[in-house]
């Protein structure tokens, strides 16, 4: 059974936590990628930053619908989701946009379970970590690739 190590691509651009998002829209449009590790100076994984997030920087805010009752108002949405989406649409840093808590494998993992993390979480490329660092990534293109390959 194949495993990550044996399909995953080396040589990942990186971004740093704080990288302006300008820098990151220039990036990922220039070497046509949809998203990118967050490593700090000793290549740990900070998170995951995707054009999702950049995305989010310029949508409406989502107001939440509330209730009054015998002169109290109750939200109707959580207050941490609208504190979040208010972190992402004025982030300046990557850090400010980014998801920490990424998902990852280990070298080890085989491919099967990969794609099952992949379809359940309805991620498209997973960080690839030994040791805590980032050494590689596994996309859904690497995985594909094995099906196609004598």
């Amino acid at each position: 059974m194949q495993c990550a190590k044996d399909v995953m691509t080396t040589e990942v651009v990186t971004v740093s936590p704080e990288m302006p998002v300008e820098e990151l829209a220039a990036l990922l449009w220039e070497k046509r990628i949809n998203g990118a590790p967050v490593v700090d100076e000793a290549g740990r994984l900070v998170g995951v930053v995707t054009e999702s997030d950049l995305i989010d920087q310029v949508k409406q805010l989502h107001i939440p619908t509330a209730i009054s009752i015998f002169e109290a108002v109750i939200f109707l949405d959580r207050g941490r989701k609208i504190e979040e989406e208010v972190k992402k649409m004025v982030g300046r840093k990557v850090l400010d946009i980014c998801t920490t808590k990424a998902l990852s494998v280990d070298p080890e993992t085989p491919l099967d379970k990969i794609a099952t993390i992949m379809a359940e979480k309805h991620v498209h490329t997973l960080p690839v970590l030994e040791d805590g660092r980032l050494v590689g990534v596994v996309g859904k293109a690497d995985i594909i690739r094995t099906l196609v390959k004598p």
